[in-house]
């Protein structure tokens, strides 16, 4: 198993993780600030990373034959590159990436070497902290769908930013749009999960902000027109980060208190209005 770190120091670091130790097999280094985020591609795209940095850099990671080198840097950002989260692999490699310059860029590799570059401008006031994908399939089709048919893909992400609000992002016609925009939080939105789907007809997604407090958004409506935001806990301090589990129903939690809180969320939400969870501290 392998595990990217990324720090302050401009390192990027790829250790290989077996019988309860760690060894250092590469040391990357191609970025000229603090590194805020690395992102594993899915492995059917071989060993291939992101990283962004304060440096205004988004730079891509192969390794080959046991060597890392850089896939592609991407300079097109005004300020710092604050999250990179790649897309579902039924998309290809499909890498999005949140600035302080308020922009939001999508980076598409098209083959022979290649990326193609989409920005979505003014994305949010101040600047973006967080981008998170939602799942290639849209909620409930794999119930629905007639046997024999191909569920119906679609790109969407949602985005956290320095204006206190959380949006949600779609592709149409090979335009990115605004397809919603989540008010909830009285101070900057410092991270978002959209959480992973197994085809159930909810789509549900965490933020997190600097006001203390943990949303769980959801939305039963097939259009993804209605959503509603449930308070899932307020903290003493700023919440920094949410980490959904694979199956899509525990939440991560971490924050200022330097603690990790983990959470149960059942989804469907139970019929009362406070969501039942289950809480620990690491």
């Amino acid at each position: 198993m392998s595990l990217a770190t990324c720090s302050s120091d401009r390192s990027v670091k790829i250790f290989d993780v077996k019988n309860g130790g760690q060894i250092l097999v590469a040391d990357l280094r191609g970025h000229e600030g603090p590194v805020w985020q690395v992102a594993w591609a899915h492995p059917m795209y071989g060993n291939t990373l992101a990283s962004c940095s304060y440096d205004r850099k988004v730079i891509i990671w192969k390794e080959e034959n046991g060597t890392w080198d850089k896939m592609f840097e991407y300079t097109g950002h005004d300020s710092s590159v604050n999250s990179v989260c790649w897309g579902p692999c039924d998309f290809g490699l499909l890498l999005a990436c949140g600035s302080s310059d308020g922009a939001i860029s999508l980076l598409t590799f098209s083959g022979d070497g290649q990326w193609d570059v989409k920005k979505i401008p003014n994305a949010h006031t101040i600047g973006c902290n967080a981008v998170s994908w939602a799942p290639a399939v849209v909620p409930g089709s794999l119930i629905d769908q007639p046997s024999g048919q191909k569920p119906n893909y679609v790109k969407r992400f949602v985005s956290g930013g320095c204006d206190n609000l959380v949006k949600l992002w779609k592709e149409e016609d090979g335009q990115w749009k605004e397809d919603q925009k989540l008010e909830a939080h009285s101070d900057w939105v410092r991270d978002v999960g959209w959480a992973p789907s197994i085809g159930l007809p909810t789509s549900t997604i965490a933020s997190c902000s600097q006001d203390g407090r943990v949303f769980i958004w959801t939305c039963d409506d097939p259009a993804g027109n209605t959503w509603t935001a449930k308070l899932l806990h307020k903290f003493n301090d700023v919440v920094w980060h949410v980490s959904w589990s694979i199956t899509g129903n525990i939440l991560a939690v971490s924050g200022g208190d330097n603690k990790v809180s983990v959470r149960m969320w059942l989804v469907p939400p139970a019929a009362s209005d406070t969501p039942s969870s289950l809480k620990f501290f690491i």
